[in-house]
């Protein structure tokens, strides 16, 4: 059971956001992603939930509350997207199109 909560302030910690989801179950995990540039979080993270009744409860309790200043966006986290293949826009076009012209 995984939820996905947007809108964070950059200043939050884990054990912040497990604090606030832990009053509607079991917090099993929490994940803050981070830039991996520069380091700092991106605004969002994923809380797994100990079963699904408890994810339910969190999503409707917490989803458009205000929190540390912000309105956060709770829902259940859909399955992460295969990424498509690097594509030729930078720098291979030449030969692609070199070949199309007989050279």
């Amino acid at each position: 059971m995984t939820i996905y909560v947007a809108n964070l302030t950059y200043e939050v910690t884990q054990d912040e956001l497990s604090q606030i989801f832990a009053e509607y179950g079991t917090v099993s995990r929490v994940q803050l992603p981070t830039d991996r540039v520069t380091g700092r979080l991106r605004g969002f993270g994923f809380v797994e939930m100990g079963t699904e009744a408890e994810e339910t409860a969190a999503i409707g309790a917490l989803d458009g509350a205000e929190w540390m200043g912000r309105n956060l966006k709770v829902d259940k986290a859909k399955p992460r997207e295969p990424r498509k293949p690097a594509s030729d826009n930078w720098g291979n076009n030449n030969n692609n199109r070199s070949s199309d012209r007989g050279y």
